[in-house]
């Protein structure tokens, strides 16, 4: 079977055989031709312009950043409660797998940023201790 490749720019042709591949062709790609751009609309007296969004919350110094984008499948504690170095605090489901997120120290949660249910990127904050 021939498979067609686009890598980098450049398109190759491989052809597998019985878990063998073999390079057939190597080309650059024809890419699509860029559109002209729009001129640009003028410019919106101030007054009319759309409010900001709202900041995110804003993470505590002790807040504990999500190490991998998933979601959350359990908050096992609430804030106010007490926390030992090592507790489970949030269940992260990432590409299938649960991952632990755990306590940095010993204290007390006074934020919890996520709940279950809620889908995290890299670095978000998922938890205060102190």
């Amino acid at each position: 079977m021939i498979y067609k490749v686009t890598l980098n720019g450049k398109v190759y042709e491989v052809e597998v055989e019985k878990g063998e591949a073999v390079i057939q062709a190597e080309y650059e790609a024809a890419l699509p031709a860029a559109a002209p751009a729009a001129p640009a609309a003028p410019a919106a007296p101030a007054a009319s312009a759309p409010a900001a969004p709202a900041p995110a919350a804003q993470a505590g110094a002790n807040a504990v950043p999500a190490p991998l984008p998933g979601n959350i499948n359990a908050v096992n504690f609430s804030v106010g409660q007490s926390v030992k170095a090592g507790d489970v605090v949030i269940i992260l489901e990432a590409m299938k797998m649960e991952n632990e997120i755990v306590s940095p120290k010993a204290g007390t949660l006074t934020k919890i940023y996520v709940q279950k249910g809620a889908v995290v990127n890299t670095g978000d904050p998922l938890f205060d201790v102190e």
